[in-house]
């Protein structure tokens, strides 16, 4: 059976005031709508064969921030194979990005289920600078070995 793989870009800052900060996203869409605790993601996205995970992390940056990816030393945070057999990859680049400038690439559903309505809805409807205490609570539960992994490089 053939996994579908997944590649993301984890970007983190250095502040006086916070120390270090992580870039999430809110995903969009009218299923996270309202949601505020589990509902964060890493930037990320599915790739083929045809790709390398670096190029498609890049690539899915772009798609979700609407940004081009920083540039700087990709540090990788490794893989988590999901539930569903998904594979992610992610990397992390310490960068800074104004969250005002993002412009979320798109996706088309059909909303309300069943009423043969395609509507049209943000990737990510937000992004934001977390402290690691408030993406422990915010990201998915899947990706918070990559929060961990980038934890514990950075005090290395």
């Amino acid at each position: 059976m053939t996994y579908k793989r997944s590649a993301g870009l984890l970007l983190f800052r250095r502040t006086a005031a916070a120390g270090v900060e992580v870039l999430l996203g809110h995903m969009g869409g009218p299923l996270w709508s309202g949601r505020t605790s589990g509902d964060w993601a890493i930037p990320k996205g599915e790739y083929g064969p045809e790709e390398t995970p670096r190029d498609a992390a890049r690539r899915e940056f772009t798609e979700e921030i609407g940004l081009p990816p920083p540039d700087g030393e990709y540090l990788p945070l490794g893989e988590v194979r999901l539930s569903s057999g998904k594979l992610v990859t992610v990397w992390a680049v310490e960068a800074d990005l104004d969250p005002a400038l993002m412009v979320p690439g798109t996706f088309t559903m059909e909303w309300p289920p069943h009423s043969g309505n395609a509507q049209e809805f943000p990737e990510l409807d937000q992004v934001a600078w977390c402290t690691p205490e408030m993406a422990q609570d915010m990201l998915i539960p899947s990706q918070l070995p990559f929060l961990e992994r980038l934890l514990a490089l950075l005090k290395a």
